[in-house]
């Protein structure tokens, strides 16, 4: 498996500035790159430059913010010395755009391996190893072929010597297409990564569980996933963002704001949603028990006891303040019962559906309907799902 990663950063780019440097998600190639090597758990993380704009050195501050360290170097000596004796090193090509899976394959192969495409047209502009194939722009060496190569390096390009010493010792060719994955590019201007960057969207969205993201909400998460990634706006911020409006709206209810409650809860909804897709496309996924995401269900919790508590004291007596917590306690149930690939889930209780089904009753000012229609909702899913586990175990017993 990998111990660390080499990143070339020095060849340019049709206008003449450097490929890493070319927009790809709202950051550069370079940053996609170190992404894709920090999440197949390499470290260090070493670039080879020649120069280092102020774009560059942007780029590696960037990276450091969010905990990846980044180690630029501009004599091949220096980047041998930043690994140790007998560690397996990760080299991504310069100007490779590759899948997140071919590297997180190819790093864990026990012994040096190096990525191959076809040599045909389509591949033509891929550094040819020989007369069938060409190098795919990933590869994995060891250290001590690393030191032998800049040792008689003098001129020659490191990356392309490096991979003929590679092939002389033995590597492992990895063809790349079919099952072992998508093939990467080779960036050489900013065009070319339109395509891939569509790609990358996709790829960022996630499974819609209930209907409110499945039909209602995907207009708004798209449009702001790609507002946002070419911002410094960090996906945990968006995660305690949603968890704050929350609160907030729990706040408003207890003070009879019932308008100002629903709109801040309906703002909070996509904003999970996006941030799981942010800090996909950043190859740094959320923790799934980080501490905004697990107060966010009492946070509902709590919105809906107090707009219960509100309803109950100036209109509804102790019905409205009864179906809100039965409502709640249902809902609870539900979840602790779990839901993901239940028949039917997306039309389950959850905390976008409960939002969004509060804006008619909200708008023809039946707080009160609204609260038992809540209760029977979430009755009618826990029973449902009890239903299905039944039936589940029947034929697990048979």
């Amino acid at each position: 498996m990998a111990h660390g990663a080499l990143i070339g950063a020095y060849q340019e780019d049709d206008s003449g500035g450097l490929r890493a440097l070319l927009p790809l998600a709202g950051r550069t190639l370079l940053e996609y790159q170190v992404r894709c090597v920090a999440a197949a758990g390499t470290a260090p993380i070493v670039v080879v430059v020649e120069r280092v704009p102020q774009a560059l050195q942007d780029a590696f501050e960037r990276l450091r913010l969010d905990g990846i360290g980044v180690f630029p170097v501009s004599d091949v000596h220096e980047a041998v010395s930043r690994f140790e004796a007998g560690s397996m090193i990760l080299l991504v090509g310069d100007g490779i755009a590759p899948t997140a899976g071919l590297v997180m394959t190819i790093s864990e192969e026990p012994e040096p391996a190096i990525a191959t495409v076809p040599d045909d047209e389509v591949h033509e502009m891929f550094e040819r190893i020989d007369s069938e194939t060409r190098w795919a722009g990933v590869a994995l060496v060891d250290s001590q072929t690393l030191g032998s190569t800049a040792a008689i390096l003098g001129d020659w390009d490191l990356q392309s010597t490096l991979l003929r010493r590679a092939l002389q010792d033995g590597a492992l060719r990895w063809p790349v297409g079919g099952d072992n994955g998508a093939e990467p590019l080779l960036i050489e201007r900013a065009e070319q990564l339109d395509g891939f960057q569509r790609t990358l969207l996709a790829g960022s969205r996630e499974p819609r569980r209930d209907w409110a993201s499945r039909y209602v909400l995907p207009p708004i998460e798209e449009f702001a996933t790609r507002q946002l990634m070419e911002t410094g706006v960090r996906p945990g911020w968006l995660m305690w963002a949603t968890l704050g409006l929350t609160l907030a709206a729990a706040g408003a209810f207890s003070r009879g704001w019932l308008g100002v409650g629903l709109g801040l809860l309906t703002l909070s909804t996509p904003l999970d949603i996006i941030a799981s897709r942010l800090a996909t496309l950043r190859l740094k996924p959320l923790p799934k028990l980080s501490l905004s995401r697990r107060l966010l269900w009492p946070a509902a919790g709590i919105a809906l006891l107090a707009l219960g508590y509100w309803e109950g004291r100036h209109l509804g007596g102790w019905g409205a303040i009864m179906a809100a917590v039965a409502a709640a306690a249902f809902a609870e149930a539900a979840r602790l019962e779990g839901t993901p690939g239940v028949p039917g889930e997306q039309w389950l209780l959850s905390r976008r559906n409960a939002i969004l089904l509060a804006i008619p009753f909200a708008l023809a000012g039946a707080w009160n309907s609204y609260l038992i229609a809540l209760f029977a909702y979430a009755a009618a899913g826990f029973f449902y799902l009890q239903h299905v586990r039944r039936i589940e175990s029947e034929l697990t017993r048979s």
